[in-house]
């Protein structure tokens, strides 16, 4: 009695929107989907009843898409695998891994710091090439012990740095340095920084970089974990930590199962669990599944079948002809740059009985066939204003392109065309007008294939309940 109370009120809050194929549709998921694709700055925003039929088309074609077993591929089960492991990997990093990650990096930093602490010396330095001749070295000697005796005299410390600092970095801040531990800089540099304390300052140190004259300013041990836990959490969401804590906790869990969980069978449980607790991670999870699909099968039924299919086009381009009219005509050739003078004929002669489409590789082949590039071409259908060369020598304007450099002569090839004369002249345009048509086709086929059932009086409640 229990269970059928539940399951009524379950439909009451979460009606069937429509059945497609046999299969029920939820108002929660069409809300998900209607809401997610018209929020705001979305451009072409559609009401409710127009949404109705993209997403019927759509759930259509994700139908044809099973039956097409396009979901059993193994290209498709490890995509759809991959992305909606990003989505549950996350949840198995807990508050307890966090927390224990982030202790962890405290006491490996706390170690790595040992008995001496942290420092924050400033310096003057005085650099010198490991290449320098005696005489530049002698020379920097000097001045860092002249710098050094003046120090020693009472001289400001701070505008000494700004004077004769040739650390470019540190200079504006009084040669102060960051807070630094072992290993952190220069071993000669530490370890006469590292016998300071406070208020002390150094005899000149050599080391690779050159001379240095250290003062002290301050010395501490590492804080407590509490007062650095946020700057650790902060640290370790920088570097994708929760992935790896999430991951350890998988491997761990996988490890203590006995042999009864792989890693992808447990990530598979678990997303099934969060699914059923969250309604906007399972429509999430399940826009991918079908959007894979739904790219797939259309790539197999529209664009492929378009692109491939030159019949088709062509005799679509024919029937449609005064669509793809222009209004200023076209030259249809090229534009080349040679070395040799010689050439600007020997490029002619070479296309002159070919067809357009296949200019570039004969080109390519008897002039660039080898590690001399002997002509430069910019081939296509080109109006006025798209490239400087055919607009000059082609279209006759008054106007001097740019030189191309090494490639002194410059002539053009082709014919002016005043509409297109195949339809390879708009391929793009052709194609995608061909899709559309493939596209109808399709998805009037599919209504015809598989029952859909809308309950109107559902729709009409979609997100005022």
């Amino acid at each position: 009695m229990l269970l059928a109370c539940s399951i009524a009120m379950n439909a009451q809050d979460d009606p069937v929107i429509m059945t497609i194929n046999g299969e029920d549709i939820y108002r929660s998921e069409f809300e998900y989907s209607y809401n997610k694709n018209n929020s705001e700055g979305v451009i072409d925003k559609k009401s409710i009843t127009e949404y109705v039929d993209l997403f019927i088309n759509y759930k259509l074609k994700v139908v044809a898409a099973v039956d097409a077993h396009l979901d059993t591929l193994p290209s498709f089960r490890k995509e759809f695998a991959m992305y909606r492991n990003q989505q549950v990997i996350p949840s198995f990093a807990t508050d307890e891994g966090m927390e224990e990650q982030a202790r962890k990096i405290y006491e490996n930093t706390k170690a790595s710091i040992g008995s001496d602490g942290l420092i924050q010396p400033s310096h003057i330095m005085l650099s010198v090439s490991p290449n320098a001749t005696q005489k530049d070295q002698d020379r920097a000697k000097q001045r860092i012990d002249s710098i050094y005796n003046a120090l020693l005299g009472g001289a400001d410390f701070a505008e000494m740095v700004e004077l004769y600092s040739d650390d470019e970095g540190t200079k504006s801040q009084g040669g102060k340095l960051k807070w630094l531990s072992r290993g952190q800089t220069l071993k000669e540099f530490e370890d006469a920084a590292m016998a300071l304390q406070p208020g002390e300052m150094s005899a000149p140190v050599l080391s690779t970089a050159g001379w240095h004259i250290i003062y002290m300013n301050a010395r501490k041990e590492l804080e407590p974990y509490d007062s650095l836990r946020t700057n650790i959490y902060r640290f370790m969401e920088a570097r994708n930590a929760r992935d790896h804590v999430a991951n350890a906790a998988i491997d761990t869990i996988v490890a203590h199962s006995g042999g009864q969980l792989t890693r992808d069978k447990l990530l598979e449980q678990r997303a099934e669990e969060l699914q059923e607790e969250d309604s906007d991670l399972k429509y999430l999870i399940r826009e991918y599944y079908d959007g894979l699909l739904l790219y797939e099968i259309s790539s197999a039924e529209v664009w492929d079948k378009a692109a491939k299919d030159t019949e088709g086009l062509q005799a679509f381009f024919k029937k449609n002809k005064k669509k793809y009219a222009w209004d200023e005509p076209r030259y249809k050739g090229m534009a080349y740059h040679v070395k040799d003078p010689a050439d600007i004929e020997a490029v002619k002669q070479c296309v002159a009985d070919l067809p357009f489409a296949q200019w570039s590789d004969k080109l390519r082949l008897t002039f660039n066939n080898d590690s001399v590039i002997r002509i430069r071409v910019e081939k296509g259908i080109f109006k006025l204003g798209d490239n400087s060369f055919i607009d000059s020598l082609a279209f006759g304007k008054s106007i001097k392109p740019k030189p191309i450099k090494n490639y002194p002569y410059d002539a053009v090839y082709g014919k002016m065309i005043t509409a297109p004369e195949t339809y390879e002249d708009v391929r793009g345009l052709v194609t995608a007008d061909y899709q559309e048509v493939l596209e109808r086709k399709w998805v009037a086929s599919l209504r015809k294939r598989y029952a859909v059932k809308v309950n109107k009086d559902i729709i009409a409640t979609v997100n005022k309940h």
